[in-house]
């Protein structure tokens, strides 16, 4: 296994797990590498069956092993939402700040205190053949604040503040992010795992 494939074309989603698989003994690719990869739909009703749906459709279109996330925030005051829609919370041309000022303009009543939510990140980690070979997931606690804080990092990373701490995931730098971040706990199981079994 000397190529590792990551299922994406967000070139910060991408920055951010070549950055968490650094040291490896990989070449770790994106999908912009494979023009004509599959558009894969997330039609999956959990993130775990949207990330296993890219994961197994791109390995088998590429023959390489491939890695897919599927990723969003889980509000409590909301039942959940955004959830798997946390992407297109505003629509299907959503951006990042049209879904901020939605899921603020949703909890403008909601007291500080039950503003509790979550990121979750599952991996799906798919063979050459497109077959699942492994699941991870990782959650990191927090509230939602009432204004987005910070210029860094992406998605509702300036409107979530990880329990214990008093700024935004977008008021961190990366490596404290890093350190963190829901996706980097699910990538430090993989990568465990790739050590372990793979590499």
């Amino acid at each position: 296994m000397r190529k590792l494939l990551l299922a994406t074309r967000n070139q910060k989603k991408l920055l951010e797990l070549r950055r968490l698989l650094q040291g490896l003994p990989l070449e770790v690719l994106g999908l912009e590498a494979f023009p004509t990869a599959p558009q894969v739909k997330e039609t999956g009703q959990s993130f775990a069956e949207n990330a296993t749906l890219k994961a197994t459709q791109v390995a088998r279109h590429t023959g390489l092993w491939a890695v897919a996330d599927d990723s969003g925030l889980e509000v409590d005051a909301l039942d959940g939402a955004p959830g798997i829609y946390s992407a297109r919370y505003a629509g299907p041309e959503a951006t990042d700040q049209d879904n901020i000022q939605k899921l603020l303009r949703e909890l403008e009543d909601v007291p500080p205190p039950r503003r509790t939510a979550r990121f979750r990140a599952v991996l799906a980690l798919a063979n050459p053949k497109g077959q699942l070979v492994a699941l991870f997931e990782g959650t990191v606690e927090g509230l939602i604040t009432t204004s987005p804080k910070g210029q860094g990092g992406f998605g509702y990373d300036p409107v979530f503040q990880p329990l214990g701490h008093d700024r935004t995931f977008a008021q961190m730098s990366p490596q404290e992010k890093d350190a963190l971040s829901h996706r980097a706990r699910a990538l430090k199981r993989l990568r465990t795992y790739l050590v372990r079994n793979l590499l």
